[in-house]
């Protein structure tokens, strides 16, 4: 089964991208960064999602995101289908914080059980069957709307979503244009999706 290791976050300034999530959400080797200068305008096509287990988590990892310099793109609230807020990290990436569960058991942590890929794509079905053609297996799929891959136990979960309606999710204008500033570390080999997200051995990013 191929799996995600880590996601490598292309970052202007990295020594403040390395204090903001250090400060911020306590990633560890999941979320790496590098440097770089690549245009980029706009949504960047994704957003990371961290997935907890009661709203005082969401709460509180929200309050040290923006507490660490990042901006409130959504405040967190309930929904149909649990809780969350969407924030926007320093280098401008979008991150979504999120429990299923409308109702607190216990004391506010900043611990998460899963950090989720979520890619805005144009077409779907199409990047499903890409995906399926390098090692992924499909957990579940809602016709052309959206895509989860079963990645067992790996540190980081994939999942596809409609361009449009992900940027809607986060917040934002689904227009941008430039480098998505995000390249993913698994065990496929290197290749580039129809999308344009690069993936490369994890082995070949920097550490954060």
């Amino acid at each position: 089964m191929t799996s995600i290791a880590c996601v490598t976050l292309e970052v202007t300034d990295l020594p403040a991208a390395e204090r903001f999530y250090t400060t911020a959400f306590e990633l560890g080797g999941q979320v790496r960064l590098r440097a770089s200068q690549a245009p980029t305008t706009g949504f960047r096509g994704f957003t990371l999602s961290l997935v907890v287990s009661q709203p005082a988590d969401v709460d509180a990892l929200v309050d040290a995101a923006v507490a660490a310099g990042a901006a409130a793109l959504k405040p967190a609230a309930k929904s149909l289908w649990g809780y969350g807020g969407v924030v926007q990290a320093p280098d401008g990436t979008i991150w979504q914080i999120a429990s299923s569960s409308k109702k607190n058991t216990g004391p506010a942590t900043r611990r998460f059980d899963e950090l989720v890929l979520l890619l805005g794509v144009e077409d779907v079905r199409a990047a499903k069957q890409f995906y399926v053609e390098h090692g992924l297996t499909v957990g579940k799929s809602f016709g052309g709307k959206y895509v989860e891959f079963a990645t067992g136990s790996a540190p980081v979960k994939l999942a596809l979503y409609k361009r449009r309606g992900l940027a809607k999710v986060a917040g934002v204008s689904p227009d941008g244009t430039g480098s998505h500033r995000i390249t993913i570390g698994g065990d496929a080999g290197a290749f580039t999706d129809p999308d344009g997200f690069a993936w490369a051995p994890a082995s070949q990013t920097a550490t954060l």
